[in-house]
């Protein structure tokens, strides 16, 4: 992996799980991995996402939810669709952009039960936390591909 990798995130809304991975990634590879987030119909950026991932020490507060189409020249090696519906809905990439998938629960939708801010916000810490160990992990698995 010598040269720097392309890799999307890619969910729904590009407003959470995307942007969280984007930002792990951005954070934990800067120097190995260009990494960008998108959404099959995104509808802006998470506030809550921002406020844990800030939490963790990562700044999301200067992203935008994007469509797909707004990286249409960024040649891309792999597509890491991060919510299923994504995975179903994803369409082909050309070149040779290689899709993973990993599927992560949806923080708003799991927050929606909650009855207090902290137990609202337990989801998007915990759902951060595993997006941040799937993201360590992504060299490791990228270069088994």
């Amino acid at each position: 992996m010598a040269d720097r990798l392309k890799v999307l995130f890619l969910c729904t809304g590009n407003s959470c799980r995307s942007q969280m991975a984007e930002g792990w990634a951005r954070h934990l590879y800067a120097g190995r991995i260009d990494a960008y987030s998108a959404g099959t119909r995104p509808h802006g950026v998470n506030p809550l996402a921002v406020r844990v991932m800030a939490e963790a020490g990562v700044d999301l507060s200067g992203h935008t939810s994007k469509r797909l189409d707004a990286l249409a020249a960024v040649p891309l090696d792999y597509v890491v669709t991060v919510c299923d519906h994504a995975n179903e809905a994803c369409p082909a990439f050309p070149g040779i952009a290689k899709r993973l998938h990993a599927g992560f629960d949806d923080p708003p939708k799991l927050a929606e039960a909650a009855t207090t801010e902290d137990e609202a916000l337990s989801h998007y810490r915990r759902v951060r936390d595993e997006i941040r160990d799937y993201v360590s992990a992504l060299p490791a698995v990228l270069e088994k591909r």
